[in-house]
């Protein structure tokens, strides 16, 4: 019996699937993922502005190109990181970023939560025809805006060169999403909750921010982090509206650092690598909260 067992279980061992060609074909996906991350690394920390971390002469051997191709820098510094908050703006430009990015995840997440609560709770003339206005405006590239953004904005409201000129914009571009992300979440939410707290006498404001919200918060946490990063990593409107040096924002002035005139890429990769750092550091806090929010969004339960 033993090692009629033993035959079965070594069939059962050979015929299941070898799994080291899988595991093969990630190991190379994450190497092709993280090598261009790897040199924005390396060439952060070489304190040159050079793209080449080595030079390869005319008779170069292997090992040369192998190490002209590999991503780490032969002396490691912190030069252009001190260069950028000391002889550069770098440090104004993160603050206007943290200012339009903290005021577009505040205004869209009250704004979004709001208008899906309506949409989600109540039935009222235009509710579908405004939801499928949300739909449609999300089909059409951004760039599309950008002229008739430009005359409302710049030209009818003189908000040119202002965080206002900027928050507005955003906040436009990221609502539709995250109301319909809301009022999936919000439809999964029972009604008998909101009955009972209308029958012990609550207000609909109290519902809404006392028992409603707290039960959305993955959603809220979706709804924030597209929220910021709409605000943080835009770059053609903040470009095209903001004209004065003092008021760009991060991805604006990094621009400036690889122009026609200079390449400043050790610049450029130092302050690509901080400006990651707060929406890494905001996903991290939210993480708890981001699948369940993006999944119980998506269906009605």
């Amino acid at each position: 019996m033993k090692g009629s067992n033993q035959k079965g279980n070594n069939r059962r061992l050979n015929d299941e699937p070898r799994h080291w060609p899988l595991h093969i074909f990630l190991v190379l996906m994450l190497i092709v993922t993280c090598y261009p991350i790897l040199w924005v690394v390396t060439i952060a920390f070489s304190g040159g502005q050079s793209l080449a971390i080595s030079d390869i002469p005319d008779n170069a051997t292997f090992a040369q190109h192998v190490r002209a191709i590999t991503p780490w820098p032969e002396h490691w510094s912190l030069s252009n990181f001190r260069s950028l908050f000391g002889d550069q703006p770098f440090a104004r430009w993160l603050l206007n970023s943290v200012i339009v990015a903290s005021a577009t995840t505040v205004l869209g997440v009250f704004l979004a939560c709001t208008a899906a609560y309506a949409f989600s709770r109540f039935r009222f003339p235009g509710r579908r025809v405004g939801l499928m206005s949300f739909l449609v405006s999300q089909m059409f590239p951004g760039t599309l805006m950008m002229i008739p953004l430009y005359i409302i904005v710049v030209q009818w409201l003189g908000l040119g060169s202002t965080f206002t000129g900027l928050v507005l914009p955003y906040c436009t571009t990221a609502i539709p999403f995250c109301v319909w992300n809301m009022k999936g979440y919000f439809d999964t939410i029972p009604k008998e909750l909101e009955e009972s707290a209308l029958i012990d006498g609550a207000s609909q404001a109290t519902i809404f921010f006392r028992i409603v919200l707290p039960l959305a918060k993955p959603a809220v946490a979706v709804t924030a982090l597209f929220s910021f990063m709409t605000g943080w990593n835009e770059f053609i409107i903040a470009a095209t509206f903001m004209n004065r040096e003092d008021m760009y924002t991060a991805p604006v002035g990094l621009r400036f650092f690889v122009g026609g005139f200079s390449q400043q890429w050790g610049y450029f990769a130092a302050g690509s690598i901080i400006a990651a750092i707060p929406v890494m550091m905001l996903f991290m806090f939210l993480q708890k909260y981001l699948v369940s929010g993006l999944t119980a969004g998506a269906v009605k339960g």
